[in-house]
């Protein structure tokens, strides 16, 4: 575990089999932390050498007061802070939902030192402006409402939405081990991520993605349709991808069924 200094800003990296030659960075998701990836790096084993960050507003990174800090261009510069600081080049970028757009987000803006881009359950943002403003106006409300309600109110709201219904069949140790990783954040951190990097405040990346030549692979649960199809959209776009559908989960295949995630990754890599 190492805190880096971030443009002002104090980030929590942990690093994993250091002696290894290839690197796997992972991004989590919304209301998540490293913590996510816990199973994920076990399963892994020391077959590579892993990079795990709290993105900002999450876990033991800082939560700074101003929203402006948190939008989707500070983050990119964030990470191209912290792959300087850690000499990394040439790396697989891994990120899951909202971490997927970060991931996408800092590869289109620095190409040349990702060697491959692994996007779980996530999106190039929304594409018309329209759609934008009024995703801009649901998250603005909501992230209102976790300052006003605290996070117990969010967490139980969260945690019951369609999107995460999949993850009712999972046993109650993984459940409460999610729930507790999501009650472990501030409500000033997710307030100010939904405000600043939200899919609606964040740029839509669907036009960039034909200038992506690295291999990409897109991994969706069948049972997440809505994300099923945007890879679908994605494949029609980008040069060098492929897209694996895991059966019998929904969004959070890393969480739903780690053995068949890892077992992916390290395909891929």
């Amino acid at each position: 575990m190492a805190t880096l200094t971030i443009r002002g800003v104090q980030v929590n990296v942990e690093i994993w089999h250091e002696q290894k030659q290839e690197t796997l960075v992972l991004l989590h998701g919304f209301t998540a932390s490293t913590k996510t990836w816990q199973r994920i790096i076990e399963l892994l084993s020391d077959t590579v050498k892993i990079v795990a960050i709290d993105l900002l507003g999450h876990g033991k990174t800082e939560s700074p007061k101003d929203p402006s800090r948190y939008s989707m261009i500070e983050q990119v510069k964030d990470l191209e802070e912290i792959f300087q600081q850690l000499d990394l080049h040439d790396f697989t970028l891994l990120g899951y939902s909202m971490g997927g757009r970060v991931a996408l987000s800092y590869a289109v803006r620095f190409p040349k030192r990702i060697k491959r881009l692994i996007l779980e359950s996530s999106s190039p943002g929304l594409q018309t402006e329209e759609e934008q403003a009024l995703r801009r106006q649901s998250d603005e409300r909501l992230a209102d409402e976790i300052e006003e309600k605290g996070i117990h109110w969010f967490v139980e709201k969260w945690e019951n939405i369609p999107l995460f219904a999949s993850q009712k069949r999972l046993p109650k140790e993984v459940q409460q081990a999610v729930r507790e990783e999501r009650l472990s954040q501030t409500e000033m951190g997710l307030a100010n991520s939904l405000r600043g990097m939200g899919t609606g405040a964040q740029a839509s990346l669907w036009r960039k993605l034909i200038r992506l030549n690295m291999p990409v692979v897109l991994i969706t649960g069948e049972l997440d349709e809505k994300f099923v199809r945007i890879a679908e959209e994605m494949m029609l776009q980008l040069p060098n991808a492929q897209h694996i559908t895991v059966p019998n989960v929904g969004h959070s295949i890393h969480v739903e069924n780690p053995e068949q995630f890892a077992t992916i990754i390290k395909g891929v890599l």
